[in-house]
């Protein structure tokens, strides 16, 4: 391995490490009740190198979501199919899997880490940030125009309430086995509308 991917993949753990171990003193205490400082001697570094990593500490949280900003643009740049297509198809496979990004997982630390995100107005502001940021993306991706960036407002917002609809009601109790059949079932209804709206990003 050459010197330059052993540094990236160092660089890369400490990433993973100090979000790690940021997620778990905010999930044991609260957000705001951690301080940087906190969070820098529990991972055994400096102040001044956390800060090289994360800029904010918001930044500690919105790490582990961060790899998802561009997924609905790379979906559409990489298909097969049409737009709406290849995003449908993602968004029931994620399903099938799942994927916490879709809102259908039960599993007790995504629960918390997604009660941390929605309950904390400093991450809520931020994730709107970033779901902004994955609009301008997709927008880009289906050709950057005016009709492109009305096209990617609907298709995220889409995707959030899909999401945070599987999350609400696994949060309240339901387990994944009870919301799948109604998740698929609202994901295929969606996409059907946005394909009857938006019929130039629909399958010919």
């Amino acid at each position: 391995m050459s010197e330059i991917g052993l540094r990236e993949r160092k660089k890369q753990r400490m990433y993973q490490t100090v979000s790690d171990t940021a997620i778990r003193l905010f999930l044991e205490k609260g957000f705001d009740a951690v301080s940087v400082a906190e969070v820098a001697a529990a991972a055994e570094i400096s102040k001044p190198t956390l800060f090289r990593y994360f800029p904010a500490k918001e930044d500690l949280v919105l790490y582990r979501i961060a790899d998802h900003e561009q997924e609905a643009a790379r979906v559409v740049a990489e298909g097969p199919g049409s737009p709406l297509e290849a995003l449908r198809r993602h968004f029931l496979d994620g399903l099938e899997r799942c994927d916490p990004v879709t809102g259908l997982n039960d599993d007790p630390r995504v629960l918390a880490f997604h009660s941390l995100l929605y309950g904390t107005p400093a991450l809520v502001a931020r994730v709107y940030a970033y779901q902004q940021r994955s609009e301008a993306a997709l927008a880009e991706a289906l050709g950057g125009d005016l009709d492109a960036r009305l096209a990617a407002g609907q298709i995220i917002a889409v995707l959030r309430i899909l999401a945070n609809e599987n999350w609400r009601r696994i949060a309240s109790g339901e387990s994944v086995a009870e919301v799948r059949e109604d998740a698929v079932a609202a994901a295929e209804r969606a996409f059907g509308w946005l394909e009857r709206g938006l019929p130039r990003l629909a399958p010919s």
